[in-house]
C-alpha cells in the first residue's frame, strides 16, 4: 500500500506541446474532441486548449517547442484530492520534485494548483488538484 493511496483519483489530463494550436484543436476535434477550455499561461504567454472527450482530457499548449517526434506528450497528470499531502510526500519519499513548491495557474472557475515530478524513465508526472 502506498501512502498516496487515498489521496490519487485517476489520470487528469496528458500534457501536449504544440507549435499551432488551431491546427491541433482542428485535428482532435475530428477525433470527436469538444473545447472544454481555451485560456492563457500568463506565466509563459502560451495559449492553452483542453479538449474533453469524456472522461479523457488532453491539454494542449503552444510554445513552439514541440518536437514533432515520437514522445511528443510532454506530461502525465493526476487527479489528486490534497495537493500539499501529496506534495509532503514526495518530498518524503525524496522523489525528484522538479518545482520550487506547490504552483498555480488560474485554470478553470477556481484554478489549479500543482507541482511535477521526474520518473525513472526521465518523464514527468504533475499531481494536479482543481480547486
Amino acid at each position: 500500500m502506498s501512502r498516496f493511496d487515498d489521496l490519487l483519483k485517476g489520470v487528469q489530463h496528458l500534457g501536449v506541446p504544440t507549435n499551432d494550436l488551431e491546427r491541433t484543436i482542428r485535428f482532435y476535434e475530428r477525433l470527436g474532441f469538444e473545447v472544454a477550455l481555451r485560456t492563457l499561461n500568463e506565466k509563459t504567454d502560451e495559449k492553452v486548449a483542453f479538449l474533453r472527450h469524456g472522461n479523457l482530457m488532453i491539454e494542449t499548449y503552444e510554445n513552439h517547442q514541440a518536437t514533432m517526434k515520437d514522445g511528443a506528450i510532454d506530461h502525465i497528470a493526476i487527479d489528486v484530492t490534497d495537493i500539499e499531502k501529496c506534495y509532503e510526500i514526495a518530498n518524503e519519499l525524496r522523489l525528484d520534485v522538479l518545482d520550487d513548491g506547490i504552483q498555480f495557474l488560474p485554470f478553470w472557475e477556481n484554478g489549479v494548483k500543482f507541482f511535477t515530478v521526474r520518473g525513472p524513465n526521465n518523464e514527468k508526472v504533475e499531481f494536479n488538484q482543481q480547486l
